[in-house]
């Protein structure tokens, strides 16, 4: 069964400068909850018990904010304040769950990934950004329920316009139904013309541990980075089966500073609902 994630955390975040000069993007509030924390909530809803965060040197204060517990401890003892000590329960739930590697040169999703090897488990397991947000809906949940169905491995996806197909990855499918399709072919920001179709990756896949095996063996990129498109695209022509699933949520993009305003504004709306 699939209980472990990974999550990404060591890019420099530039799209959300100045905000992640000094704090990581990761780590900025929406409304008194972190961006994480809200990653966190929706896989371990789901039924995810393992995090694996990938981490920079100049990113410890990720580690800082979920074990913290002396600064708590030493507050708490001088002020006995209900808000914080539910907080302080709250990251110590986390605790247990979280486990860190490090990336310390900026070598893409695939290096990020090949560092967690040793702890991955099972034949699957979860990969999550958290520049994107689904809120109203479980992403994750739904992506597990097609992985038990499908004994596939999963990549969420959206339609987006067909203006706008140059800024994401687009998935090529066959045998389309109601809520997923199968997918034929990865292309990596293609023109609108050469566009297989306008349903887009969005930050959530379930992956096969066999992946590490094309990641090892694949040669830096665009950028000197190890891209894990060009491993799903191995994968598939090797015949792997991988699911496009159309997930039911809203989608929010935090990795910039309009859309972090935005996602700010849309999760008061549902706070306030």
């Amino acid at each position: 069964m699939l209980r472990q994630a990974i999550i990404p955390l060591a890019g420099l975040g530039t799209r959300l400068l100045p905000l992640s000069s000094v704090i990581p993007k990761e780590l900025l509030p929406i409304n008194g909850k972190t961006n994480l924390e809200y990653i966190l909530d929706e896989c371990i809803d789901a039924g995810i018990r393992e995090f694996i965060f990938i981490i920079s040197k100049k990113k410890e204060s990720i580690k800082k904010y979920f074990f913290n517990d002396q600064f708590y401890k030493s507050i708490l003892a001088k002020k006995k304040d209900k808000r914080i000590l539910q907080a302080f329960n709250k990251l110590k739930s986390y605790q247990k769950m979280i486990k860190f590697v490090y990336q310390n040169k900026p070598r893409g999703t695939g290096d990020a990934i090949l560092k967690c090897q040793r702890l991955i488990k099972s034949s699957h397991f979860l990969m999550l950004f958290p520049d994107d947000l689904i809120i109203k809906k479980n992403c994750t949940k739904e992506m597990m329920q097609l992985h038990d169905k499908t004994k596939g491995s999963i990549i969420a996806t959206k339609v987006v316009n067909k203006e706008t197909v140059s800024r994401w990855g687009i998935l090529s499918i066959e045998d389309r139904k109601k809520k997923y399709f199968k997918i034929k072919d990865v292309v990596e920001k293609p023109s609108i013309k050469l566009a297989p179709s306008n349903f887009a990756i969005i930050g959530r896949y379930i992956l096969p541990k066999k992946i590490m095996k094309k990641l090892k063996n694949l040669k830096p990129g665009q950028g000197g980075e190890i891209h894990v498109t060009d491993a799903i695209k191995q994968l598939i022509v090797d015949g792997e089966n991988f699911y496009g699933s159309i997930f039911n949520g809203k989608y929010l993009d935090c990795g910039t500073l309009s859309g972090y305003i935005n996602s700010t504004i849309e999760i008061s709306k549902e706070i306030k609902k």
